[in-house]
């Protein structure tokens, strides 16, 4: 016998948290590899006389990008220690991925914005990564889903579905 009697479920959807932290992690990645992909080509990019990089249109999101992704990972790592500590995680790891998978998105997209038609071209990778990327938002749970949890689970509010 593993557990008590009746708390089955529970196990599972504990064990799921590791799923969603190890899912954020990936999303970091992806997020830090859009972003660094983005500021190589925004610096190497010239046009009319001075790289891309140096327009606020192009800088700003980047660095916002290059943010959210960060901020995605201290979430990460917060809702690591919790799981590492055989804390409850719940609602941490769920905003962990919804975080993580949402910077990762938004700096998929500033990288495609800053290639242009380019980061349709199979050699830069991009057009591969972007559609990995959106993956996150719909699975091992999406994100919608996870907004459910937070509002009921956390917020208190009564369940959306």
């Amino acid at each position: 016998r593993i557990g008590e009697e009746g708390k089955g479920f529970r196990y599972l959807l504990d064990g799921l948290n590791a799923e969603r932290i190890l899912i954020a992690a990936e999303c970091v990645g992806d997020g830090r590899w859009f972003v660094d992909r983005a500021c190589k080509y925004a610096n190497d990019r010239v046009v009319f006389g001075r790289p891309i990089g140096q327009n606020q249109g192009i800088q700003f999101p980047i660095a916002r990008a290059h943010v959210n992704v960060e901020a995605a990972d201290l979430m990460r790592i917060h809702a690591a220690d919790l799981f590492d500590a055989g804390q409850p995680c719940g609602a941490e790891a769920n905003m962990a991925k919804l975080l993580a998978a949402d910077a990762s998105w938004e700096a998929a997209n500033v990288t495609m914005q800053t290639y242009g038609g380019f980061g349709f071209a199979e050699e830069y990778d991009v057009e591969r990564k972007f559609r990995e990327t959106r993956l996150y938002q719909t699975a091992p749970i999406s994100t919608n889903l996870i907004l459910s949890f937070l509002g009921q689970h956390v917020l208190g509010m009564p369940r959306s579905f």
